[in-house]
Order: structure tokens, then sequence, then C-alpha cells
């Protein structure tokens, strides 16, 4: 029998990696009505995400994408030079091409099984908030990652031209983002996605603490309350699971590298169906 249109979620495809490649290529809806939101880190280079994208927009009814870390790198052999803005705002019009939702469009709402629900993508950056508590300052939290040789390569890539820094680039989203949360229909719930976790505590479970500082921004810690959100989806820690933090249902959707994945089993499954909810409390990890 087939299944009604559902809402399903996936982050953290890395398709310039061919085992990744080749799953997206195997990647469809069970429906002609699924939704598939995209939570960031699609690729690094442009070429790309705009293959990515524009192959899951010929096969799903409605793509919503959201930036990752990876996607604002300018890689230095990647054809398209533009760093920061620039690049974000271009990487828009491209998804507009392919007629792909981006943060910078209306929000839409899924009125399918589970609905309606308004959708919003969100662009919000980290402010290195997320560190270690030995730590008390952004320059300490800095130093124990590079003591440690565990620091994002965001360092070298990821410009925040015209800001001065990921921080200034971050509080401006964070602006951006509160109007436009702020300008929703409140008769809906939300469905946030972003790539990051909107709340530190999925953090805890990262090999190496020091890398928190680069997952978020604590500044985000009571979105999910304040934007009436029926669940949140993110990635960028490459560790799927459903977590539940104040009764709202966290759900991290990553794929993430071949040498994560594979020790799960040869054909990874990271599409989680966000509409109708699965029954998820049987297999979150974490209430909150």
């Amino acid at each position: 029998m087939k299944l009604p249109p559902r809402l399903r979620a996936v982050s953290d495809l890395h398709v310039g990696h061919p085992q990744n490649r080749a799953f997206v290529q195997e990647l469809h809806p069970d429906n002609d009505g699924d939704w598939l939101l995209v939570a960031g880190d699609v690729a690094d280079r442009f070429a790309d995400i705009e293959w990515a994208l524009g192959l899951l927009s010929s096969r799903f009814a409605r793509v919503i994408w959201a930036p990752g870390n990876h996607e604002l790198w300018t890689p230095p052999r990647d054809p398209v030079t533009l760093r920061g803005e620039e690049r974000y705002q271009e990487l828009v019009r491209m998804c507009r091409r392919l007629g792909v939702l981006t943060p910078e469009d209306p929000y839409p709402v899924w009125d399918g099984d589970g609905g309606p629900a308004t959708i919003a993508p969100l662009f919000v950056l980290y402010d290195y908030t997320f560190r270690v508590p030995e730590a008390r300052t952004q320059e300490e939290s800095l130093a124990l990652a590079y003591a440690a040789g565990v620091v994002c390569t965001d360092e070298a890539l990821l410009h925040p031209d015209p800001y001065p820094s990921r921080e200034a680039w971050c509080d401006a989203r964070i602006i951006e983002t509160e109007r436009r949360l702020a300008e929703r229909d409140r008769a809906l719930p939300t469905v946030l996605v972003n790539h990051y976790p909107l709340v530190r505590e999925p953090t805890d479970v990262l090999r190496y603490p020091v890398f928190a500082q680069w997952c978020g921004t604590v500044r985000t810690s009571d979105w999910h309350l304040r934007f009436d959100a029926a669940t949140v989806v993110y990635g960028h820690l490459h560790i799927p699971r459903t977590t539940f933090h104040d009764g709202v249902r966290f759900e991290e959707v990553s794929l993430g590298y071949p040498r994560e994945w594979q020790p799960r089993g040869p054909v990874p499954d990271p599409v989680r169906t966000i509409h109708p909810a699965d029954d998820v409390r049987r297999r979150s990890s974490v209430s909150g």
C-alpha cells in the first residue's frame, strides 16, 4: 500500500564522498507528495551542492534547505570564489533557480498528515558560547581546542565577510531570524530546521567536548519554546538520534561521513519522518 505524503528530513549528505553521492542518487520519496527538509552540509563545493539539491528537487514535491557550515566554506579549488555573505546569497539564488526554499523565502505550511505546521528553515551560526566549563572566555576556549588539536576547519575556510567575525555574523542572523519568526502565523506550531542544535545538551555526547564551541549559540536555547516548535530538526553533530528537551522533539538527521555511517550497516537510512510523527519516544535517548 502506498504511504500518504510525509514530511521527511536529512542533513550532512557530504556528497563530495563517492559513497554519499551514491546514497543521494538512490534517494527517492515514497509518495509524490513527500517534502524533504535538508538541514545543511550538502557538500563543500558549489557545483556539488547544486547537483544534489537539483536532483532532490526533481524528485520531492518540495525541498527546503537550511545552510550548514560546509556550504559557506570557500575551498581553495572551488571555481566559485565568493566569501561570506556573498557566497550565502549566491547559494540562495541557486536554490531559487532550482525551486528549493531557503531561510530567505516565506515560510511554507505543511498541511499534510500531522499538520498543519509552519516550516521555518533557519540560518543561525555559532558564537563560541558552547564552550567547556573550564574556559572562562572565548580566547581560552579556542586555546584549549588548539592545544588538543581539535579545531574546526571553519577557522580557515568559513569567512564572515563583510562582518568582522563569525560571531558578528551570528549576531546579525539571530536578529533577522527572530524578526522573521515573530511575524509567523502564531496559530500554527512550527518545525524549526537549523544546521546546529538550538540547545547545548545534544553536544554533551561529543567525543571531543571542545568542539562544541563550533556547534551553536546559547542565544537560541529557548527558541523551541518561544516559537512553538513541535519538532526541531538539526544536523552537524553526525550523531543521528531523537531527544526531547522541555517536551519538544529534537531530531538529529545526519548522514555523515562514510567512516561514520558504514559501521552502522551497508545501506544507511538517516532520513527521518517528521510528520506524521513516528513513535519516537521509544527511540528517545535524552529527556530534558
